[in-house]
């Protein structure tokens, strides 16, 4: 097979790695990639939002399977192109990534088939956003309607903080606001492979939001995450499957927006059972380089069974992976370009590049989380000690990290 995967970051560096280790696969393409995977692929030089290049290209190398990584080129309807000249895709149609894109549409189908999740409303001005939050009170959660990359979200726990996030949120023309009651519980992330009402769930992880120890500071797209998390028994992940995932699944076919592709559930162990707080259309990240480390099935044979219909018996390896997010300083609001990275070479934990360019022979940061440094161990405990030992044999002067990552589990 030769298979192509769109994007550029570590989820996507996390799914070449997955790709290589399928006895399948002859050739990989990167589009664009980065300087991590070009060690196991090849990289083209293509956006990963040039819907038209990556279609052409497509067709021209003859690629048997596409796996799309970005939220973005999946709203901008890859799937839909790729289908509309016979291509081999894995991801939901534009319309089906509304379930990401648009928060309102997946509140108001989980509404309307009793999913669980946090009560809401959505407002499209200001005035009627201040005096509802003003009734309800804090702590209380302002999101955003549309894709903000794991950002957008503020979980307000003081008034001050939900009018500035509203205000912010309508400085920006034509955007809408999903305004929810605040849960309180256990996070935890599950991702399965879908197709259509066929729902095969792979391993939960656990991701930490906010940027800093003790979960603290603003939200982003995800500091570091650990799998399988040990307060997340069988039991929970049944009712997540019955209560949640399946029942998304099977609603998305009868409201005609069938989902094929990684269907992501942002989940809340409360003491009233798991609740939903969002749906992603694609997989987590960095959820991914935890979760597809730990696969030993065939990735490109569960993804093409999935695409037929039929579900496959996942294997999956005993060891605990616990992934530490390296991000740019000034991260969530800003990034740097440029920052030389060094002594990745005396690391011995996978380490997969989310925001990482060369210049002049260099490794250079080129974004807001730069790396992902996973370490595999038989314990938590064990995990979290290889995977710190390797962050501080890195060396960048602009790049900060959490300390705690799995501390809650430990």
């Amino acid at each position: 097979m030769k298979v192509l995967v769109i994007g550029k970051g570590g989820r996507e560096h996390a799914l070449v790695h997955a790709v290589s280790r399928s006895g399948r696969v002859k050739k990989i393409y990167a589009a664009p990639g980065n300087p991590g995977m070009a060690e196991l692929a090849e990289c083209v030089n293509i956006a990963d939002s040039d819907v038209k290049g990556l279609t052409a290209f497509a067709k021209e190398q003859e690629i048997d399977l596409t796996i799309v990584g970005p939220e973005a080129t999946l709203s901008l309807g890859i799937v839909d192109a790729f289908q509309a000249e016979g291509l081999k895709i894995f991801g939901p149609t534009k319309d089906a990534a509304q379930v990401e894109s648009s928060k309102d549409f997946a509140k108001k189908i989980m509404a309307k088939y009793g999913i669980p999740t946090a009560s809401y409303q959505t407002f499209d001005n200001k005035a009627d956003a201040i005096g509802y939050v003003e009734h309800q009170g804090v702590p209380i959660v302002i999101k955003e309607d549309g894709l903000k990359a794991g950002k957008g979200v503020t979980v307000a726990y003081e008034l001050k903080e939900a009018l500035d996030a509203i205000e912010i949120a309508f400085s920006i023309p034509g955007n809408r606001v999903v305004i929810e009651e605040c849960l309180e519980g256990f996070e935890f992330s599950l991702i399965c492979f879908v197709c259509d009402d066929l729902v095969l769930p792979m391993e939960v992880a656990q991701d930490h939001k906010a940027a800093y120890d003790g979960d603290k500071g603003p939200n982003t797209g995800g500091m570091g995450v650990y799998s399988p998390v040990k307060k997340i028994t069988p039991d929970i992940i049944e009712e997540t499957m019955n209560a949640v995932m399946i029942p998304m699944a099977k609603a998305m076919v009868k409201e005609g927006h069938p989902f094929t592709g990684f269907l992501y559930g942002g989940l809340m162990l409360t003491k009233h059972g798991v609740k939903t707080i969002e749906f992603n259309a694609r997989f987590g990240d960095p959820e991914a380089e935890v979760i597809l480390p730990r696969l030993k099935t065939d990735f490109c044979d569960v993804i093409e069974n999935i695409m037929n219909h039929s579900k496959t018996e996942l294997e999956w390896d005993d060891r605990v992976t616990l992934g530490v997010v390296m991000a740019s300083e000034g991260y969530p609001a800003s990034s740097t370009k440029g920052a030389v990275i060094e002594n990745l070479e005396n690391v011995n934990s996978m380490v997969f590049h989310m925001g990482t360019a060369e210049k002049e022979g260099s490794l250079v940061t080129d974004g807001g989380r730069v790396l992902c440094v996973c370490a595999a161990a038989d314990t938590l405990e064990e995990a979290y000690e290889k995977a710190y030992a390797d962050v501080h044999r890195i060396h960048c002067d602009k790049l900060f990290y959490r300390n705690d990552i799995g501390k809650k589990d430990m």
